[in-house]
């Protein structure tokens, strides 16, 4: 059943982390409906132009007392799409740390509890953004979401169990939540807040800024490559079909694991067609001491059993989706009067996308 207006009146649709990359896209796709967003972050997040939507915007620290569950009051569902980052502005953490936990596991805990605590009525739905890589190391081929969890990176195990939180939660009854693992996003920003960090765009801006293209592999790495707005439907239709979907982890994808060398050499040339110059090379270089196991390992999404409840579909083809993104970069560098560069070289990593805010915390 859709969350559009029915005879109990409009739904309210709590957004946590709306300024982030993907928090930032979904509220762009959730504008269009005729419901109420309460679109929260750290920073305040801008509404959509021309949005159907009644749209609130609200700043907050969901780590502080009693943040979350104001954010969250009255609302017929949440989307969480927070996610921390550290002060270097990437997702990767290291073991034992609790301000990376407090918001990828906390926040989850938080709302658990606020939601548990609700008087006797409709259980909320709630839609988590997890991570493809949270399942670790499978030796296979392709997911398709049967494989056992056994997560290797902090990042991937706090990922985890904060779904596992949820989802034991939508066991007991307290709410009707479902997991969504993200394969590599990218595409444009909404914003600064809203900036992909992920490898695809960071490959871009080291293009069009001249650099070479620095890969920890040979570029036989394979990655399934998912464009934000074909999330953002997703997530919106993880939203309408939440009853269906209670209860378990679903996994998105485009079903094709692209060698991440080609990739990178149309990246190459897109900025070379923005920029006039030839194509800036796509060179391996020995990856750094902080290089996961992940980062070598292919990943191909079997994203049929999603589709199946949803009939969702990403419809945006790559070479599309690639262009869209290294246009805008190159116009957002025109616009700030800087460079496009990213430094460092980029592992086959990439994961789902960055929407923590830089210098630690939720977005």
């Amino acid at each position: 059943m859709a969350l559009t207006p029915d005879r109990a009146g409009t739904p309210t649709i709590a957004l946590l982390g709306a300024t982030g990359f993907v928090g930032s896209a979904v509220l762009r796709e959730l504008a269009d409906r005729p419901v109420r967003i309460r679109a929260v972050s750290r920073r305040r997040a801008t509404a959509p132009p021309a949005a159907r939507a009644d749209i609130e915007i609200r700043a907050a620290d969901l780590t502080e007392p009693g943040e979350l569950a104001a954010a969250v009051a009255g609302a017929d569902a949440v989307v969480l799409a927070t996610l921390y980052s550290s002060a270097t502005a990437t997702w990767r953490i290291e073991d034992g740390d609790t301000a990376a936990e407090r918001v990828n596991v906390g926040i989850v805990r938080d709302l658990v509890d606020t939601l548990a605590a609700r008087p006797a009525g409709p259980r909320p739905r709630v839609v988590f953004t997890g991570a493809a890589s949270q399942v670790g190391p499978t030796g296979k081929p392709v997911l398709d979401g049967t494989e056992p969890d056994r997560p290797k990176g902090p990042y991937d195990r706090q990922k985890l169990a904060a779904e596992r939180l949820l989802l034991d939660a939508a066991a007991r009854g307290a709410l009707c939540g479902t997991s969504l693992r993200l394969p590599t996003v990218f595409g444009p920003g909404a914003g600064p807040a809203a900036r992909d960090r992920g490898v695809v765009s960071a490959m871009a801006r080291r293009a069009l800024a001249g650099q070479p293209l620095t890969m920890w592999h040979d570029g036989t790495v394979r990655r399934d490559l998912l464009y934000i707005d074909d999330l953002a439907r997703a997530v919106v239709a993880g939203l309408d079909h939440a009853e269906a979907l209670a209860g378990r982890h679903w996994l998105l994808g485009t079903g094709e694991g692209r060698p991440l060398g080609p990739v990178f050499e149309q990246v190459a040339a897109l900025a070379a067609e923005r920029t006039g110059r030839p194509p800036v090379p796509v060179v391996s270089v020995p990856p750094p001491e902080q290089a996961e196991a992940g980062d070598f390992a292919s990943i191909t999404i079997d994203a049929s059993a999603f589709r199946s409840v949803t009939g969702w579909t990403p419809d945006t083809p790559l070479t599309e989706a690639l262009r869209r993104t290294v246009d805008h970069l190159a116009a957002e560098a025109a616009a700030t009067g800087g460079g496009a560069g990213a430094g460092g070289g980029a592992g086959a990593g990439g994961r789902a996308a960055d929407d923590g805010k830089p210098g630690g915390g939720p977005a």
